[in-house]
């Protein structure tokens, strides 16, 4: 396992932590406290939905370069990248759990990388997908 790698991070709980109360409400809080205090890792695809869609899907989106000086922080913490490994099992276990490709991708990603724990709102809380469980880190924010 390497150094922090004991929780994994999806997508949104960066977003909500880069995009503030007023686009996440009572999860800003939260998220801001997960990215600022906690050891965590995430994936390269984690980092390309994060700067995709807090560049385009909020009301108030961040400029390009707030973007990328988010990912090029976040990517300071263990990254698991994008490999044929990574999709083969993401394919593998989008058809076992029946969920899309890529929250199959970020369980295998999570797996790669010796996370035991996805801090996630998109898959099922307290769920376990291969050897990782999922948290809803907002279940009771």
């Amino acid at each position: 396992m390497i150094a922090n790698t004991e929780v994994f991070l999806d997508t949104n709980i960066l977003l909500y932590a880069a995009l503030g109360r007023d686009h996440a409400g009572h999860r800003w809080g939260r998220a801001r406290e997960i990215v600022l205090t906690e050891d965590y890792c995430t994936s390269a695809q984690v980092l390309a939905e994060f700067y995709n869609n807090v560049i385009t899907k909020s009301a108030q989106p961040l400029t390009p370069e707030k973007a990328r000086e988010w990912v090029r922080v976040v990517a300071m913490k263990p990254c698991q990248p994008i490999t044929t490994a990574v999709v083969l099992d993401g394919i593998a276990l989008s058809h076992r759990y029946q969920i899309s490709y890529w929250d199959g991708a970020i369980i295998a990603a999570a797996e790669r990388i010796g996370a035991r724990v996805i801090y996630s709102e998109d898959l099922n809380d307290g769920q376990t997908y291969g050897t990782v469980r999922v948290e809803n880190p907002f279940r009771d924010v």
